[in-house]
């Protein structure tokens, strides 16, 4: 475990920022929130990656640790809106992509406890990116709850992948699945994508 957080580490203090946030619609409608994170790779693999994850913990994971992303993720909108600001979001938010790889790729078995901390963290930052984005002459909240459902409906994808591929005995298609989320964050990192 210790080896893993390490690894985690270092690829949270190595990589470049993704910029993957600006030049998105406005955010200025439930429509755009619901948008925007149906439009980047980042985004999608991150939250995919969340359910594929909870998926193969099971148990209360299940629901929590999707729940403790979606929360903590308005949290975070909501620290964006207020313009408080927070170090390293844009490295925080690629280095999501490869740790939650990481995390499928590995089936690593955290206390659910545990792994809420971990999305949540993760969570923060992709809220406080979003939040940013709100323009001063309108409250987000529209925006923001836009945002909240697709999130969610990419983590149900995730754990429904997981489900589905448990049930055709195809469970390593999963941790596939995370290996991806890996190279896609490294392509980010790279700028290929």
């Amino acid at each position: 475990m210790k080896r893993l957080l390490s690894v985690a580490a270092l690829v949270a203090l190595g990589v470049s920022p993704a910029f993957a946030h600006p030049g998105h619609l406005e955010a200025s409608s439930f429509a755009a929130g619901i948008a925007h994170p149906l439009g980047g790779i980042d985004h999608i693999a991150v939250m995919v990656a969340v359910g594929l994850w909870a998926a193969l913990k099971g148990g209360r994971a299940l629901w929590a640790w999707p729940a403790a992303f979606v929360g903590v993720m308005l949290v975070g909108g909501a620290l964006g809106m207020a313009h408080v600001a927070l170090p390293l979001v844009e490295p925080g938010i690629l280095a999501s992509v490869v740790v939650l790889g990481l995390m499928v790729t590995l089936a690593v078995d955290l206390p659910v406890a545990a792994g809420a901390v971990l999305v949540g963290v993760f969570a923060l930052l992709h809220g406080h990116a979003h939040g940013s984005e709100v323009t001063e002459s309108i409250g987000g909240l529209e925006y923001m709850a836009g945002f909240a459902l697709a999130t969610a409906t990419l983590h149900l994808t995730g754990i429904g992948f997981a489900q589905l591929m448990a049930r055709a005995q195809l469970r390593p298609v999963i941790r596939v699945a995370g290996a991806v989320c890996i190279v896609v964050g490294g392509a980010l990192a790279l700028g290929a994508i």
